[in-house]
C-alpha cells in the first residue's frame, strides 16, 4: 500500500493522516486544513500553496499519533519520502513504458509520470472541494460534505461523502455498489486473504435512522441503478 502511495506524490503518509485527522475533528472551521468556507479553489488546492491557518498547527498537535508512529513502514516511509517519491512516481513510470514497449523516454515521461500524477491530483483534490459543494445530503443535512457521484468515478469510490463525514468509522466509505466504490472492493479483496481485518461498518437499522433524523431518505438510494 505504502509504494502505490508514494506513486501519487502526496505528503507523506503520517502527514496525510494528520491533516485527514484534523479535516474529520474540525470539519469547515479554521482548524480544517482544506476548509470549504474559504472557497472552491483554497479546498481543493489553494491549501497546499499558502501556510497553514494557525489554528490546524495548534489543534493538529493536540491529536494522537502514536498509532502511526509505531508502525515501522511509516516510519520508514516518511524517513525516505523523498527518494521514494522519484522512485515510484516519476522514474520507474518513465521507465516501464520505455522498457516493455519501447516508448519514447519523453512520451513515457510526459504521460505516464506527469499527466497521471496531475490527474490523480486534481481527483483527489475534487473530494477536498466539488465533494463538499456540489451534490446532495441523504444522511446528514447539517453538513457541508455532499454524495458525489462524477468523483466517486474519477476517486475510485471517494465521492460518498456526506455518508463518508456522517459514519467515517465506515471502511466502505459510501453505499455506493462496486460499480462505483473500487476502494471497498480493493479492501474486500485483501481481507479475502487475510491482509486487511477488522472492517467496521454501520449497520442498516442505523443508517436509516440517521437518514430519517437528519438528511433526506428518498435520495438515499438515488444511485442504486448502478448495484
Amino acid at each position: 500500500m505504502t509504494i502505490p502511495y508514494k506513486s501519487t506524490f502526496k505528503n507523506d503518509i503520517i502527514e496525510w493522516a494528520r491533516d485527514h485527522r484534523c479535516h474529520h475533528k474540525w470539519t469547515d472551521t479554521h482548524a480544517d486544513p482544506h476548509n470549504t468556507n474559504r472557497g472552491f479553489f483554497f479546498s481543493h488546492m489553494g491549501w497546499l500553496l499558502v501556510k497553514k491557518h494557525p489554528q490546524v498547527r495548534i489543534q493538529g498537535k493536540k491529536l494522537d499519533l502514536s498509532d502511526l508512529f509505531a508502525d515501522p513502514v511509516l516510519v520508514f516511509q516518511r524517513k525516505y519520502y523523498i527518494p521514494m517519491v522519484l522512485l515510484f512516481c516519476f522514474l520507474l513510470p518513465t521507465v516501464i513504458p520505455v522498457y516493455f514497449w519501447k516508448e519514447s523516454p519523453l512520451i513515457a515521461f510526459y504521460t505516464a509520470a506527469l499527466f497521471r500524477y496531475c490527474f490523480l491530483l486534481h481527483s483527489t483534490w475534487f473530494i477536498n472541494s466539488a465533494a463538499h459543494m456540489f451534490g446532495y445530503k441523504p444522511y446528514d443535512s447539517r453538513i457541508s460534505p455532499v454524495e458525489s457521484v462524477w468523483t466517486s468515478v474519477t476517486a475510485v469510490g471517494e465521492g460518498g461523502h456526506n455518508f463518508h463525514h456522517t459514519f467515517p468509522q465506515d471502511y466502505r466509505a459510501s453505499e455506493y455498489s462496486m460499480k462505483l466504490n473500487w476502494t471497498c472492493l480493493f479492501i474486500d479483496a485483501f481481507a479475502a486473504i487475510g491482509w486487511v481485518y477488522d472492517r467496521k461498518f454501520v449497520s442498516e437499522e442505523y443508517v436509516q435512522r440517521q437518514c430519517d433524523k437528519h438528511g433526506d431518505p428518498e435520495k438515499r438510494h438515488k444511485w442504486s441503478t448502478f448495484s
